[in-house]
């Protein structure tokens, strides 16, 4: 077998050769050009040669490079990655890219892209409680280490003060670039994009983030005003590192490949990706979901958001290896009544509220699109005005329009939010405006509609808890199913996501610290990233599959009013919308059985679903091909929710639980289904001699008419005294 220092020589010998060895594939890359270069992620087979250093690989990846840009001062060469697959990044151009995929190890080449990123209560909501219940029993999560990838950490902040911490595990290898300060709270603190100078955070996302996956304990904090308590996130134990990959511009994906690399280098234990496409993407074409595979290889969970395309467009992150996440309420509203002339009240919420000294009824006016007013029409005036944009357009109502309206005397603003929010309000900082749904919006118009001087006064409350119904899931949360993998129900869990509040820096062009509210999937997963935090604290030795199931197979299915979870129209949430249900931390950690799943177990549904070349590119283990691999479609993947056709032909498939419960323990089946839906399962009953043991079981699906629906759900649980494994059962016409 030739050394890697051969291969080196043979590379350097055929740059100038330029053999034409033809290239497995080349990505679309409509932006790039012959002399214009752009930033590629090339893929590379793995040496053969084991124990290659960094250095080595280094200087392989230098030989493909053709000569330096002309005019350029850049690198070239961007990154090299090792650990999360073997390649690198580099600058481009079209005619370069073509002459480089001819070399030998090419494997594919994928255009850089850039994504975006997509509390003091919600630990409480959750069940966590200081001094008591789960906190106390895992030590708040002390010795896990959660790396985010974000827009940076400022370290400063007292969510990241190490009070109670003991010092980082003898296995992390990271350590502190461009951080003001770092602790044993902070113990990495990484900046990887080229342009930035330092790990600080110029936005405020990653700071947020940060805090609500494991921020520390702050007493009297609040946003604004709003939500007074004591902040902490959801494994305020456990350890922090921040991989700065994304700018005020946004998150190149060669960074965030990086930022996977140093994290899994470095040895995180869960990583927190607030992080998403502007578009929707194959995993198989996407390096990130590619880099992430070979994290949760090694341990690592990777906790992903679904993205904020909701209710309507398509759901990110769908790889089946990440956990993806989808955002829902909490039961806290930021609470302002809009009081009628006519003595009755809408309920509202205010990013920004004042103490009331007095009810001062003002005159309404109503201007559906609230554009350039005079200020003989508002001044002194409360207004009130439509949001009519989409959901992720803000062209529609801005802080420009608002300030303009405010300029010219306006006494107020109320703004009703779109149609397609429902009942979800995002709170935004427009300044002196109320927030209103549709629903409340209505009253408002038609008591100035029928109203000849109708008027209306503020009333601020602040912060109310105990709102119900909650969770509920938020409008904007993007649905499933996966367009690339409909056979594996996704988004796979719902977490706390509306109306967030976590730390912020003092100033950034987003907000104002210490402590801001912000909404989205990038909120919900931190939440999730902490809750991985404090299983893998109980359960160290469990695989990052092992804790994904344990999280999901627990999650609630009900609200806080003992009915099923709602989405944002208030109709019944589709598990599409909240995956298995909604977080419950304390259950995650005792769930009694797992569905487990490993690397083979993935590379062998890559193979049915993507076949060789995909495979090779993906899982990159020579060892691994799919000749040698049981091909296992979508549905038999061993994972812990089920999706089937829906159809009247019976189809069978297979499931294996593994026993974390008590050594002895016997499972009996539940099955709650539509009566049109006949569901079987064998055996109905799993009995357990030892912790460990595995058992697997048939589920056989059929419907008897299903009068035009395309979707049918129902569970599967196993039940044994305090334990209920609960599995979605979802049935999909036409679904292959």
């Amino acid at each position: 077998m030739p050394s890697f220092a051969h291969l080196l020589l043979l590379s350097l010998t055929l740059t100038f050769l330029h053999r034409p060895t033809p290239a497995l594939c080349i990505a679309d890359h409509p932006h790039a050009s012959a002399t214009q270069p752009q930033t590629f992620i090339l893929v590379l087979k793995s040496p053969a040669e084991d124990g290659t250093s960094e250095d080595e690989h280094r200087w392989w990846h230098e030989t493909f490079m053709p000569s330096p840009l002309a005019g350029s001062d850049g690198p070239r060469l961007l990154h090299t990655y090792t650990e999360v697959f073997t390649g690198f990044a580099a600058r481009l151009t079209d005619a370069e890219l073509d002459m480089v995929s001819k070399k030998p190890g090419f494997l594919r080449a994928f255009p850089d892209q850039i994504w975006h990123p997509t509390t003091t209560h919600t630990p409480e909501f959750l069940g966590l409680k200081r001094g008591s219940g789960l906190w106390r029993d895992v030590s708040y999560g002390k010795g896990v280490i959660i790396g985010v990838l974000d827009t940076g950490i400022y370290a400063q902040h007292p969510s990241f003060d190490d009070a109670g911490i003991p010092p980082p595990p003898s296995k992390w290898k990271g350590s502190c670039h461009g951080a003001a300060r770092c602790n044993n709270k902070l113990i990495g603190a990484k900046f990887i994009n080229r342009k930035a100078n330092d790990s600080g955070d110029d936005t405020g996302h990653g700071t947020h983030t940060s805090s609500t996956a494991a921020g520390n304990f702050v007493n009297g904090a609040s946003a604004h005003g709003l939500g007074s308590g004591t902040a902490a996130g959801i494994a305020p134990g456990a350890h922090l590192a921040m991989y700065k990959v994304c700018t005020i511009h946004g998150c190149a994906v060669s960074d965030i490949v990086a930022g996977l690399e140093e994290a899994v280098k470095d040895e995180v234990d869960v990583l927190s990706l607030s992080l998403g496409p502007f578009y929707n993407v194959n995993f198989s074409g996407d390096p990130v979901a590619i880099g992430a595979l070979s994290a949760v290889a090694k341990g690592i969970v990777v906790v992903a958001a679904a993205g904020n395309n909701g209710p309507k467009s398509f759901l990110a992150n769908s790889a089946p290896w990440l956990l993806t996440v989808a955002a829902g309420s909490v039961d806290r509203s930021f609470e302002t009544l809009v009081q009628l002339g006519n003595g009755n009240h809408v309920n509202g919420e205010a990013f920004n509220q004042i103490s009331n000294s007095s009810a001062k009824l003002f005159p309404l006016y109503w201007n559906k699109h609230c554009k350039s007013l005079p200020a003989r029409n508002v001044s002194g005036k409360i207004v009130i005005c439509h949001n009519t944009g989409s959901m992720n357009n803000t062209g529609s109502i801005n802080n420009t329009d608002i300030s303009a309206i405010m300029s010219v005397g306006a006494a107020g603003i109320v703004l009703i939010n779109r149609k397609d929010d429902g009942f979800t309000t995002l709170l935004e900082d427009y300044g002196n405006v109320v927030q209103v749904t549709v629903s409340d919006g209505m009253k408002i118009t038609e008591y100035v509609k029928t109203t000849i001087k109708a008027s209306a006064a503020v009333i601020y409350k602040n912060t109310v808890l105990g709102v119900r119904p909650s969770p509920m899931v938020a409008a904007f949360s993007s649905r499933g199913p996966s367009r690339f993998s409909p056979g594996v129900l996704k988004p796979d869990v719902l977490a706390p996501g509306l109306n967030i509040i976590a730390a912020w820096p003092p100033l950034t062009l987003f907000g104002s610290g210490p402590f801001n509210i912000r909404s989205g999937t990038s909120m919900s997963t931190p939440h999730v990233s902490g809750i991985a935090a404090l299983v893998k604290c109980s359960h160290p030795e469990w695989s990052a599959a092992a804790i994904k199931s344990a999280i999901l197979t627990t999650s609630d299915i009900t609200d806080s009013t003992g009915d099923p979870i709602l989405d944002e129209q208030h109709q019944r949430a589709t598990a599409y919308a909240m995956g298995a249900g909604h977080v419950n931390p304390t259950r995650a950690t005792d769930p009694g059985l797992v569905y487990d799943l490993g690397i083979t177990e993935y590379a062998g549904y890559i193979c049915a679903l993507l076949g060789d070349q995909a495979l090779a590119v993906i899982v990159r283990n020579p060892r691994l091909s799919c000749k040698m691999l049981p091909k296992i479609p979508e549905s038999q993947l061993n994972y812990p929710t089920i999706t089937v056709p829906l159809r009247t032909r019976p189809f069978t498939l297979n499931r294996t639980v593994t026993n974390v419960g008590s050594a002895n323990s016997v499972y009996t089946l539940k099955i709650e289904v539509p009566k049109s839906l006949i569901v079987s399962v064998y055996p109905e009953t799993l009995v357990f001699s030892k912790a460990g043991q595995k058992i697997s079981y048939t589920i056989t699906v059929s419907s008897h008419g299903n009068a035009g629906k395309k979707i049918m759900e129902g569970s599967l649980s196993w039940v044994s005294g305090h334990y209920v494994v609960r599995s979605p059962i979802v049935a999909v016409a036409g679904l292959l």
